[in-house]
């Protein structure tokens, strides 16, 4: 992939960065800490912002800044720093808008059954992260890959998000990571995975203190990628604050994360 650095060290990939572009100096703030952090540590990295939000609780919920606007920003995020960037898709007339400003178009877990648009996004030749639906089962993620590869694209991924455990919790089953590992590169989405969705106020919850469990887990299960949303400000961030990981916590984790991988692959 272009500008991807670092793919030597033996470390997994990191998509990082907000859920959602609220603006040009948030997003640049975002990045380049996170690119500080990735560079001594040798991750590659690619940067992660949602132009716009489909999937909200309730109609008065943020959805973006406008799309435009918000896939500018990304662009000029890659072209700042030298770094790929990804963003999710939600219809497949996003497919080509988007791929003409990032690297990576994502399709969100509870679209990846949607045919249309997971081959729109394959033909615009991106690369494809499959989120696995919360109702699927990891077996079954090996039909969107193949979806993606008969629309003519070899480049897929896979990235975990959890599954539905009752009606407001998510719980990661680590025995699908080798499972969608022989389909395509295995990804954890550690922040998504530990949503508590459908409260009674609309707003999903969720539990940033297991951010550091889950992480370690999926490194230790010899996961190919971690996605981990992060913010300055979690409490007043636009989409996601319960989940996701403080800005300034996110070099000691990555820290500890890439020693565990040293020991994984040591062994």
């Amino acid at each position: 992939m272009p500008k991807l650095k670092h793919t030597n060290s033996k470390n997994f990939f990191l998509l990082c960065g907000p859920c959602a572009i609220e603006g040009e100096d948030m997003a640049l703030r975002i990045a380049e800490k996170v690119i500080t952090i990735t560079d001594k540590l040798e991750i590659p990295y690619v940067f992660k912002g949602s132009f716009k939000k489909a999937n909200r609780s309730r109609i008065d919920s943020f959805t973006g800044i406008g799309n435009e606007k918000a896939l500018k920003i990304l662009r000029k995020v890659s072209e700042t720093f030298d770094v790929p960037t990804v963003t999710d898709i939600h219809e497949a007339s996003d497919a080509a808008m988007a791929a003409e400003y990032v690297d990576v178009l994502q399709i969100p877990a509870f679209l990846v059954r949607q045919t249309d648009l997971v081959v729109a996004a394959a033909e615009t030749g991106k690369v494809v992260n499959l989120k696995k639906g919360q109702f699927m089962s990891p077996e079954a993620m090996k039909h969107a890959v193949q979806k993606v590869k008969d629309a003519g694209n070899e480049n897929a991924w896979i990235t975990d998000r959890g599954t539905m455990f009752g009606y407001q919790d998510m719980i990661v089953d680590f025995r699908g990571i080798p499972t969608m590992r022989k389909y395509a590169p295995t990804v954890l989405d550690v922040t998504h995975s530990l949503q508590q969705p459908n409260q009674s106020i609309g707003v999903t919850g969720g539990r940033p203190d297991m951010i550091e469990t889950i992480a370690r887990a999926g490194v230790v299960n010899n996961v190919d990628g971690l996605f981990i949303e992060t913010h300055f400000d979690p409490a007043n961030a636009k989409s996601d604050g319960a989940n996701m990981l403080h800005l300034d916590n996110l070099e000691g984790l990555l820290s500890n994360l890439v020693a565990i991988r040293k020991t994984i692959t040591a062994l």
